[in-house]
């Protein structure tokens, strides 16, 4: 079966952010490097052209080169997060740009914007009791980081 990987293109910081993600996500690792062609003479002179990676089974490719492209919101990768713990640990490992923060995104150091789901949240947000989806989803749209409690609280009231 064949998966699609997303390619991420780092400003020749590729390694740098390869070794940060795997230091946060458990059981993931660098699973390839390519290097530059030295005797091809259009190559620049870095030493790693790109490195395969995986987080939490999924497979990414990091492309370090110079920074023609930017990171934007418009994409992001979802966490779910089994409870508010877990949510913390992304929160305090990943968010750098405070500013970022709203509703569970959040935006990393290289400028990769992730999105903490908590994994019931569908329950709190798309309820068959619309009332109560209605108010739980007023209180997440106003937050920065996500708290599960007060999600639930919400919900329950």
């Amino acid at each position: 079966m064949k998966k699609i990987t997303p390619c991420l293109w780092f400003d020749k910081n590729a390694k740098d952010a390869c070794d940060f993600y795997i230091s946060v996500f458990p059981d993931s690792t660098i699973n390839d490097i390519k290097y530059f062609d030295w005797n091809n003479p259009h190559w620049i002179e870095w030493e790693i052209l790109t490195i395969e990676f995986s987080l939490l089974g999924n497979t990414f490719l990091a492309v370090n080169w110079w920074p023609y492209f930017q990171f934007t919101p418009a994409v992001s990768f979802m966490i779910p997060c089994e409870n508010q713990e877990e949510i913390n640990y992304y929160y305090d490992k990943l968010s750098f740009v405070e500013d970022a923060e709203q509703c569970g995104w959040i935006q990393d150091r290289f400028g990769v914007s992730w999105q903490l789901v908590p994994v019931n949240l569908d329950k709190y947000l798309f309820s068959s009791d619309k009332e109560k989806s209605e108010n739980t989803m007023k209180v997440f749209l106003e937050m920065k980081r996500i708290d599960i409690d007060i999600l639930e609280k919400t919900f329950n009231s």
